[in-house]
């Protein structure tokens, strides 16, 4: 029973031919119940269950993978546009051929024309966008991981928000050295040596990248 069902027939007290106290008392879902029913309903959707499926596999952390919904200090709308995109109900051109039934609709990519525009390619696998797009999400990520290093190790005192934060080529002190897309000359050649981040913690001669 809910607090609002509660008060309800605390009020009621067989005053109204509702007879609210005792009508279907054991009746009533739990708000578990209840939770788990529309868990069940939603999974079984053909198109909007493959987030909770994607959820369900063992590698995945639920906790962790929903913060940002109480986290994030989203605005309403902008949350309601993440939640579309993980349900994939957006209105990419497959979508509009498969799920909404225009048969006439060209389901090949608008920016790049030879795969089908479903969300998984537009978000991660158009050639188009990679070397633009998914850059730019990938060091707005990063940037903020850079800004949270360079606080704890006391290497900037700004607390600028993040959206506003640039990393420094070099942070540097006595103990700690935080460096931002620089490559890193070691002794033996190895491939890809320009990592995005790179912390040195100088006292342990520790270095994490």
């Amino acid at each position: 029973m809910s607090s609002l069902h509660a008060a309800v027939a605390k009020a009621d007290d067989r005053r109204t031919p509702l007879d609210v106290v005792r009508a279907n008392a054991n009746e009533l879902p739990t708000d578990e119940e209840h939770n788990h029913k529309v868990k069940r309903h939603w999974s079984r959707k053909t198109l909007d269950g493959r987030h909770p499926h994607d959820l369900s596999q063992q590698y995945v952390d639920i906790e962790a993978s929903n913060k940002w919904m109480t986290n994030a200090d989203l605005f309403a709308e902008t949350e309601g546009f993440l939640a579309a995109i993980q349900d994939q109900v957006i209105l990419t051109r497959n979508h509009k051929k498969y799920i909404l039934k225009q048969p006439d609709t060209d389901e090949l990519c608008r920016r790049r024309g030879k795969e089908s525009e479903t969300m998984q390619y537009v978000t991660a696998a158009c050639e188009r966008l990679a070397s633009t797009e998914y850059v730019k999400r990938h060091d707005g990520l990063a940037e903020i991981i850079h800004q949270k290093l360079a606080e704890a190790a006391e290497l900037i005192d700004d607390k600028s928000p993040h959206y506003k934060y640039t990393p420094a080529n070099v942070l540097e002190k006595e103990h700690f050295k935080l460096h931002w897309n620089r490559s890193i000359l070691t002794d033996k050649t190895i491939h890809f040596n320009r990592p995005d981040i790179t912390f040195m913690n100088k006292k342990t001669k520790n270095a994490f990248r």
